[in-house]
């Protein structure tokens, strides 16, 4: 896919990394189809997407035209929850739908890889934040719009109070204060910029950034009725190239998978479906042969691994 960018007046690819800035994964124009399908994958409560969506939308229509000091909108919004229930598709797919809401504005998506940033070297980390922040999302932001997914947010902003005084804590400490302070700067130029930063271990997170977040959501495991939806969800992407799977939905017994899913998350239910397809080599060949029982003893083995 090629986009052509006005920020930099040069033609890129949205995933080729060669392109990319340092600690960038990803930079695209929004909307995007696949993000939209990304959100609609996710399944959890209609009323909680709403709230994210209006939150996400709140951060460009009312930010710009207030004092932060009375108005404390800092421009984050923190998805936190177990591994594997879909934080980040729900950050990308936010970040479509709400480009959507502003029908014909141009907004541009970046995603941070905070690993590339990482550095053992004194000062390093800091240096990079900095630049990344200061320099690279600064000048997308002043183009216009800009929407960036923070992924694994603990690991630029630890919690400096619970650091080890063995692991280099001078160099965490600075690219924690540097990560503040570019939030502050970047909050206070540019109205127009929004974090959508995700953790699996928000406990993990420096309590300096957490107080500068506007809405934090929390992404649960999902319950049995969000599990029954998964699973059809998933059986229904394979019944379009296998038809006899899409009518074994419709079943005797279905309706009751969701039940034996209790205790997975998103991810881990999707990947016991398509096990199911591998407990015998002749399904395997056809998965038209996949059964209820297949199903069930895939569930079983999957709740089995994750306690290991």
């Amino acid at each position: 896919m090629r986009q052509t960018s006005e920020r930099n007046g040069r033609n890129s690819t949205a995933n080729a990394e060669m392109d990319l800035p340092k600690g960038i994964l990803d930079s695209r124009p929004l909307p995007d189809d696949h993000f939209d399908e990304l959100w609609e994958s996710v399944i959890m409560e209609s009323y909680t997407k709403d709230r994210l969506l209006s939150q996400a939308v709140l951060n460009f229509t009312v930010r710009g035209k207030f004092d932060r000091a009375k108005v404390p909108l800092h421009g984050v919004i923190l998805l936190a929850g177990p591994p594997g229930t879909g934080k980040t598709s729900l950050g990308r797919g936010l970040a479509s739908k709400t480009a959507r809401a502003f029908n014909g504005a141009k907004f541009h998506y970046l995603e941070v890889e905070p690993h590339a940033l990482a550095s053992n070297a004194l000062g390093k980390s800091q240096q990079a934040v900095s630049h990344l922040l200061g320099t690279v999302v600064a000048e997308q932001a002043a183009y216009g719009p800009v929407i960036v997914l923070l992924d694994e947010v603990e690991t630029l902003a630890a919690d400096r109070s619970k650091l080890s005084l063995e692991a280099n804590p001078v160099d965490v400490h600075r690219a924690t204060d540097a990560v503040l302070a570019q939030l502050d700067h970047l909050a206070a130029k540019f109205p127009q910029l929004l974090f959508v930063a995700t953790s699996n271990f928000p406990k993990a997170i420096d309590g300096a950034f957490l107080s500068r977040v506007d809405q934090i959501v929390t992404v649960d495991l999902p319950n049995e009725e969000a599990c029954q939806l998964i699973v059809v969800d998933t059986l229904k992407a394979l019944g379009e190239q296998f038809g006899d799977i899409k009518s074994l939905i419709h079943s005797h017994g279905t309706a009751s998978l969701g039940k034996h899913c209790v205790g997975l998350d998103g991810r881990q239910i999707r990947k016991a479906v398509l096990s199911a397809l591998t407990l015998d080599k002749r399904t395997a060949a056809d998965p038209n042969r996949l059964t209820l029982r297949d199903l069930h003893t895939s569930f079983e083995d999957a709740k089995s691994s994750k306690k290991l």
